[in-house]
């Protein structure tokens, strides 16, 4: 284990320790109107209820110009994103939740799937319960079908918060922040964790939403992948290091390509990042006046880009590109591949975001 500045350590031998990055000025966005960035943020302790929740609990709007952002009690998660009235998320409905398709959810403490549950840490063997029983591993994390409370909220920007404790598989203490902020960019994700208990703990984040730009299916989307390598998966999904190249492969979008009927429930690695230290994963369509840019900071590693050919509803399948930016491969509990670990008082924080842009109104 190797103690970096910022009190995390890196668990793989050789790998990258956490760096800090900065979000990158002067990127070409969708103007957002003429708006204040925010009222004056407020701090909220809790929010009591003046009506019946949904199946997602509580719903959250901010707002900047013409950009609108929902996020839901149950896991912190994105249900809607629009844009100049376009709808930029295939997502789930405000009397419903994610079910099994993960729309939009949060991924915390761990991104993807822990292979049977199981592993070892600090020479402890953890055993998680199987939240993918068909499969027989532990997906996603334990925080997505938890109620986050508003912590802080103005009118463009939302904090939410939790404090996961101690569970069998997972005996620490985390407490967990996670923000949405409208900028004249474009929409900004924050999350943070600190170690709040008295041991060191694993930890590893993502984020699930699905992207559309309004056709009905993906298979026209023109997409931009800014990976050299891919993890090669068994038949339950778990990873088989090392990753290899995507040349020569059907994985390989460095350049643009059309979707077509590529599919894609696959983990990237080795990424190629601009100047400002980002790795931009970029959507046109010829049929939509809609594009945009995915982008995410040196603390997400990993990429993760799925087609949705499994979901559970036939009928949603294809209707929207998960691209999901992780700070872990899948499995890093057991194969360390960015996992981080967090001494009693450390801390983490990690950055992504989105760049909508309406043809003809870019600024």
């Amino acid at each position: 284990m190797t103690l970096h500045h910022d009190g995390t350590e890196s668990a793989q031998p050789g790998r990258r320790g956490v760096l800090t990055a900065g979000i990158g000025t002067g990127l070409a966005l969708l103007g957002t109107g003429t708006g204040a960035a925010h009222a004056a943020t407020r701090t909220v302790p809790s929010e009591r209820r003046t009506s019946p929740s949904s199946l997602s609990g509580e719903s959250y709007e901010i707002s900047r110009g013409e950009q609108r952002l929902i996020v839901t009690e149950l896991g912190a998660g994105l249900r809607s994103y629009t844009v100049k009235g376009h709808q930029l998320l295939d997502t789930f409905s405000p009397d419903s939740y994610p079910t099994g398709a993960s729309y939009g959810q949060v991924l915390i403490p761990w991104p993807n799937r822990i292979d049977h549950g199981t592993y070892t840490f600090d020479g402890t063997e953890q055993v998680l319960p199987w939240s993918e029983p068909a499969q027989a591993n532990a997906i996603h994390g334990l925080t997505r079908w938890m109620n986050w409370e508003v912590v802080e909220r103005s009118t463009s920007r939302l904090v939410m918060g939790l404090t996961l404790h101690a569970q069998p598989g997972y005996p620490f203490v985390l407490r967990l922040r996670q923000t949405y902020e409208l900028t004249e960019h474009g929409l900004l994700v924050t999350n943070a964790a600190r170690n709040t208990g008295a041991d060191r703990v694993p930890y590893g984040v993502g984020a699930h939403p699905y992207f559309t730009l309004g056709t009905e299916y993906i298979d026209d989307i023109v997409l931009t992948l800014p990976a050299r390598k891919w993890f090669r998966t068994d038949d339950r999904g778990i990873p088989l290091p090392p990753p290899v190249p995507v040349a020569g492969t059907s994985f390989d979008f460095l350049r643009p390509r059309r979707l077509r009927d590529t599919v894609l429930d696959t983990g990237f690695a080795e990424l190629v990042r601009n100047g400002d230290g980002l790795a931009v994963v970029r959507m046109t369509s010829p049929e939509s006046p809609v594009s945009l840019e995915v982008w995410q900071d040196r603390q997400h590693e990993f990429l993760q880009v799925y087609t949705g050919d499994t979901l559970p509803d036939p009928d949603g399948r294809r209707r929207g590109l998960a691209i999901e930016p992780y700070s872990c491969a899948a499995n890093a509990f057991n194969n360390g591949y960015g996992l981080k670990v967090l001494p009693p008082g450390g801390e983490f924080r990690a950055q992504w975001g989105v760049r909508p842009v309406v043809r003809g109104r870019r600024r």
